[in-house]
């Protein structure tokens, strides 16, 4: 039989980086501090009714222009080589690929970003996800940006929850997102998915979480431990965390934990179903549904 897939469902920023991409290398390029771009960014996108997405990312390429800076495809890659990463995030992927493993499990690790592709693609962990869900812009022949490829707003995050959970990872097939499937046939059932945030713009995520019966978890630094409590409180994620991903934390631990559960309600789901199927006609259709795998 084939191993169950457990997927991990990541934002970024503030997630497993210790603030948003961009602060790292590509705003202090423009001699700007953070706070002056985001506010000059957010400013334009309200003064225009703009996405925040798309305003922030106009505002990039027309920073970089004003000061006449490179602005190339290759040139955010390298910028993303100076993200800073929460302690234990470096070798996380492998220890709980590895504690998946041992439990019968196959894990999968994904991101689901409103920042750039681009930076998180020179991030020292970019290889250890399947897909890199993130707003990321379409280069001309020079290498030039010239449009957004994709735009990932905070709602919009929740079509590639459904993406993961369907197997459809190709972001210009919407046929196939949309057509009807029965729930068997999905590839990762919600039941098997992890979503791990750091706050308000996570909630979409969370909610889906626990409304089909997957996980959120919120993980916090110092300054946004209120905030994090508050999606307790209200019922928004299942756990929260400081963001400390090293072996033997809280957060490690309780990870460790779903996917141990995982794996036991699916080896009895097998052996529920098993043993149906060797007392043949004399099950009858709506006792078989009953045992039916959670979704």
């Amino acid at each position: 039989m084939t191993r169950p897939i457990v997927a991990f469902l990541y934002d970024f920023d503030k997630t497993l980086c210790t603030t948003d991409m961009q602060d790292y290398a590509f705003i202090p390029s423009l001699g700007m501090t953070p706070a002056e771009f985001w506010a000059k960014a957010n400013s334009f996108g309200r003064q225009h009714g703009i996405d925040g997405v798309l305003a922030y990312m106009y505002m990039m390429v027309q920073e970089a222009k004003r000061k006449n800076l490179p602005f190339t495809r290759q040139d955010l890659v390298e910028k993303g080589r100076r993200i800073e990463l929460f302690p234990g995030v470096e070798d996380w992927f492998c220890r709980i690929d590895s504690f998946g493993q041992e439990q019968g499990v196959q894990v999968e690790h994904y991101v689901i970003s409103s920042g750039l592709r681009e930076i998180i693609e020179g991030s020292s962990i970019s290889g250890a996800f399947r897909e890199i869900y993130a707003s990321e812009f379409y280069y001309d022949g020079t290498g030039r940006p010239v449009w957004p490829r994709l735009a990932v707003n905070f709602t919009a995050k929740t079509q590639f929850v459904y993406r993961i959970n369907k197997g459809v990872l190709d972001v210009s097939d919407d046929k196939s997102l949309n057509d009807s499937m029965p729930d068997e046939s999905k590839r990762v059932p919600f039941t098997n998915m992890i979503y791990m945030g750091d706050g308000l713009s996570d909630v979409p995520c969370m909610k889906m979480m626990r409304a089909y019966g997957g996980q959120a978890i919120a993980v916090y630094q110092s300054a946004n431990r209120g905030g994090v409590e508050e999606l307790l409180a209200r019922g928004r994620v299942d756990f929260i965390f400081p963001a400390d991903y090293r072996e033997g934390t809280g957060l490690d631990v309780t990870a460790k934990n779903i996917i141990r559960k995982i794996a036991v309600t699916d080896r009895l789901w097998k052996e529920n179903l098993r043993q149906f199927r060797h007392l043949g006609e004399d099950v009858l259709p709506d006792q078989v549904e009953l045992f039916a795998h959670p979704e």
